[in-house]
């Protein structure tokens, strides 16, 4: 193969491939096309999900606490259980979700799940205006999360399976950065319009506001192509090709070698064979020991800054906020200017560092305290790029939703875990205790990475899987 201005032709076809891949000799192959418009149409319609799921997710933080105040049948005893029930239930349903549409998007195609986890999450966005008991909205936000779960399982395999490789990092590590804007500014929202309001109703507002997003989303979606790579898998080329010279041009064609074994069948069970098992491991163990962390120190951030002395005055929401957004920004770029596995074991330290650090400190530290939550906060959201970067580039076409789904479900359970478990533990230990035990699993995150962790950048995504 000879190659130039990032663009690969394919010179000459190996043997034994048959006069189909013979044809594809001069082509340019899908994965070194130059970004166009529809990489660009592909992005925004899965960052448009991603912001409304980052916002989603971010509204109970200041809804929670109104709402277990207003509504009857919340006993002060077990309030903490119940802010850790409804704190989790859409973690849940993002490990159910992620499992169920993941399986299904690798058996009837990656555009109907693109449409149907949507039409979920609008119902149920817009349905918790209407919330009146606790096991109400602990249902619909599993609902929400469920429709999250789809989404997030084959909007990552979707955009990967279109991106180009010179640009995938870059495309796939943008997720995070666009959940984060969504999570922020659902903070933001909260902090003046649910905090500041005299309008008993106002955290109803804010928890179906989440609707609109979904609802534009979902209207913009419709139309969307299926993936070429899973029609060229399913032994569908003709319809692939047809994608692939629609959007991307008559003189491009998929990787001859994109479709899989036959004769290897797909499912959650090929996850685990020989050859694939320690990379579903390392895909499923990286992701929960990053997002515990994220998701039970932000779910309670109110909380956890009351603790340390911080009022709501303060401005040190306002900057963690801040740094959670500057953080994935920056994120975007260290995705595509370091190696893989680098910056995933670095950050993974840095970490653990500063929350075993923030856990040591005194109660009357609070700078201090601000400052390691700061470095914590900043350096985290950064890393987290890579749960958008790695999974989808380590599974193959056949499983590459389950996989994706495998991963982000295994996640959420552990988030859903360390939300319930974390206000439960600062009223029983202590920050300070709760804090080191979230460290540890960062340290087992790091250990995790070091030896399993592949380098997959500037790799062909049929590549990936193997490296």
């Amino acid at each position: 193969m000879g190659s130039g201005d990032g663009q690969t032709l394919v010179a000459k076809a190996p043997a034994g491939y048959g006069e189909g891949a013979r044809q594809r000799a001069g082509k340019i192959l899908l994965d070194d096309v130059p970004l166009n418009f529809f990489h660009c149409k592909i992005a925004a319609l899965t960052f448009g999900a991603h912001l409304t799921e980052g916002y989603a997710i971010g509204t109970i933080a200041y809804a929670l606490t109104p709402f277990v105040d207003q509504i009857p049948g919340v006993q002060a005893e077990h309030r903490a259980l119940w802010e850790g029930l409804i704190g989790s239930s859409t973690l849940l349903g993002i490990f159910l979700g992620s499992l169920l549409f993941g399986w299904l998007s690798d058996r009837v195609g990656r555009q109907k799940i693109f449409l149907l986890s949507f039409v979920i999450i609008t119902a149920a966005a817009f349905a918790q205006f209407y919330v009146d008991t606790p096991l109400m909205l602990c249902l619909l936000r599993a609902l929400l999360g469920l429709g999250m779960g789809g989404d997030f399982a084959v909007g990552h395999a979707m955009l990967a399976e279109f991106s180009p490789r010179k640009h995938r990092g870059m495309l796939l590590g943008s997720f995070s950065v666009i959940w984060t804007v969504g999570y922020v500014v659902a903070n933001l929202i909260g902090m003046h319009f649910v905090q500041h309001s005299t309008d008993p109703d106002a955290w109803r507002w804010l928890l179906a506001s989440s609707g609109v997003p979904a609802l534009i989303v979902l209207i913009l979606r419709m139309g969307t192509p299926e993936s070429p790579r899973w029609l060229f898998n399913k032994g569908r080329q003709a319809e692939a090709d047809a994608v692939v010279k629609k959007h991307f041009g008559p003189e491009v064609v998929l990787d001859i070698s994109a479709r899989d074994d036959d004769h290897v069948s797909g499912g959650f069970a090929r996850l685990f064979q020989r050859d694939m098992i320690r990379r579903t491991a390392f895909n499923c163990i990286f992701f929960v020991c990053l997002v515990i962390p994220y998701f039970a120190i932000y779910t309670f951030l109110p909380s956890i800054l009351q603790i340390i002395h911080l009022p709501d005055d303060s401005g040190a929401d306002l900057l963690l906020n801040g740094l959670l957004v500057a953080g994935a920004v920056a994120g975007i770029w260290l995705t595509v200017k370091l190696q893989r596995r680098t910056f995933l074991i670095s950050s993974f330290a840095i970490t653990a560092a500063s929350l075993a650090l923030l856990s040591l400190l005194p109660a009357s530290a609070s700078l201090a305290m601000v400052a390691s939550f700061a470095l914590f906060t900043a350096t985290l959201s950064a890393v987290s790029n890579l749960v958008g970067v790695y999974p989808p580039e380590c599974f193959p076409t056949e499983v590459r939703a389950s996989g994706v789904g495998f991963a982000i479900a295994c996640s959420r359970l552990g988030s859903a875990v360390g939300v319930f478990l974390l206000p439960i533990s600062m009223k029983v230990f202590g920050l300070q205790v709760s804090m080191m035990a979230l460290a540890v699993v960062l340290v087992v995150g790091m250990a995790v990475s070091i030896f399993w962790a592949p380098e997959t950048r500037h790799l062909r995504l049929n590549d990936c899987a193997k490296a």
